[in-house]
Order: C-alpha cells, then structure tokens, then sequence
C-alpha cells in the first residue's frame, strides 16, 4: 500500500469503534488536543499546537493500527493546521522491509518488538529508541452466526474446516504460533495472509469458518464476525511499538505525532477499539 492522506482515507468497513473515536478524537482537537497533557513526552512542545509543527509527517503503522491511526491522524491534523498526516498500513514486517529498502518514513508504529528491531537495530540510540504505546492479544473470529459450530482452538486444526491465519513471519502470525504451541495443538489452516486485516476480510465475507486476528480486529469487525476467547491467548500477548525514525524527513512533527498518540487522547482512542494501554 502507498502512503496516502490521512484526510481521503477511506474508513474501514464496520469499524464502529474507531469511527467513534474518530468523533471523540475530533472533539478533543477542537479544544486544544494538548490541554491536560498524558503520561511521558505528551506535554513536549511538539504536542502543544507548535508553530513549528507543520509540514507532511509519514507514518507507517500496523494494518491492526488502522482505525485508531485514522483517527488520530485527523485529531493530530485538525491540532496542527496545516499539516498533512500520511498513512500506510500493511503487515509489520512489509512496512519493515520498505523502511529498510528507503522509503522516506518519519514514525513506524509495529505490532511487535521483534519486527521494530529489524529497523532499528538490537540497541537503538537518540530518537530511534522504541516505547511501547499499546498491547493486543489474538481471539478467534468466525462469521455472524457461527456457521462452522467454532467453541475454541482445537476447531482451528480440524481439517473439515475453513481456517485462515497470518503468516508466520507476520506478528500476528508469529503470536499465533505460540498459542498452538502452549496449547499444544497443530493447525490446519487453508489459508495465510500477508496481515490481520486479510484474515479479518475473509472472515467477514463468509469465506472461512474461522481465523486468528486481535481482539481489536474482532471489535472492528462489528456486527459481521464473532469473537471467541480462548485461554492460551495469555501465552502471546503482543505489544505495539513506536518511533521517530533516525532519518526522519521531518522529526518536529513526528515527534509530535507520537506524542498524540501516547496523550491522554490517544489511550482512550486506543483504549476504545480494544488496545490495552494500562
């Protein structure tokens, strides 16, 4: 996917949580998304409405970032007028890939620590130190209706069924592999896909009976999937990083746009798709 503004994004499908927030989010801009600042770097200058704010910021996120990104990209743009807030979604470790090939990224926000560290090194220094904003955890999604009779995760291995799972060099693929290790089952999907939001499509259209996505993704399906927990999703509990990128086009706004996403705001958007922030 190319970066493309925020601001002609199109809102995913049934993700009645996130446009939600995205609602919320657009209040709190309006009134100043830097009053009464958050935990940590929220109460920088980057995150005070700055006139030195301005410019194009390129964030590349997680595809299962992709409703709060949104909404925060419009809160972050409406905070700073006359910025322009650029997103890509994909799986981590495609966005990981771009980042090292080149592409001109300001912040990438990842769905685990070990795809972060394929960009920034095992011992990251200056602006390029990752802070975790946020953990998910994986439930299973099938259809409204639960037409394959799904009740928990040794369904995922049964060959009669439909099953669709990230791949394993995904995290999302990556966090499904540990949970059928600690519960020590074998899958058998039919299907692996490039990210969680390929799976959470799959499940929504009716075309497996069940796949792996996070919670977050179960929420924003809405209405078209069901969620199932299981008790070994405790053994792969994921967790969201983020960071100013060393070469960073422009790093004023960048940090500034992390700092919304750490703020008071930014947790409760988060908070409200799903994302543990405590």
């Amino acid at each position: 996917m190319q970066p493309h503004d925020v601001c002609r994004a199109r809102t995913p499908r049934r993700v009645t949580i996130a446009s939600a927030a995205i609602g919320l989010v657009c209040v709190l801009s309006a009134a100043g998304c830097a009053d009464g600042p958050g935990p940590g770097p929220a109460s920088s200058p980057g995150a005070s409405g700055s006139s030195h704010v301005g410019g194009t910021v390129t964030v590349f996120a997680a595809a299962s970032l992709t409703g709060t990104f949104t909404a925060l990209g419009h809160a972050f743009e409406a905070a700073h007028p006359g910025t322009a807030v650029r997103l890509s979604f994909a799986g981590s470790s495609a966005l990981a890939q771009q980042i090292l090939a080149g592409a001109p990224v300001d912040v990438f926000a990842a769905a685990s620590p070990e795809t972060m560290s394929q960009v920034t090194g095992a011992a990251p220094t200056g602006r390029a130190v990752p802070v975790v904003f946020a953990r998910n955890r994986l439930e299973i999604a099938v259809p409204a209706g639960n037409p394959g009779h799904v009740t928990g995760l040794v369904d995922l291995t049964k060959p009669a069924l439909r099953i669709a799972l990230c791949a394993p060099q995904v995290p999302c693929g990556a966090a499904a592999a540990s949970v059928f290790v600690a519960a020590g089952l074998t899958p058998a999907p039919d299907t692996l896909e490039q990210d969680v939001k390929a799976v959470l499509t799959k499940v929504e259209l009716g075309e497996v009976d069940a796949g792996l996505v996070y919670r977050t993704d179960v929420i924003a399906g809405g209405d078209a999937v069901q969620g199932i927990d299981f008790p070994q999703s405790s053994a792969a509990v994921t967790e969201d990083p983020i960071v100013v990128l060393p070469d960073a086009p422009n790093p004023t706004a960048a940090e500034a746009f992390v700092a919304l996403v750490r703020s008071a705001q930014g947790r409760t958007v988060l908070s409200a798709a799903g994302f543990d922030v405590g």
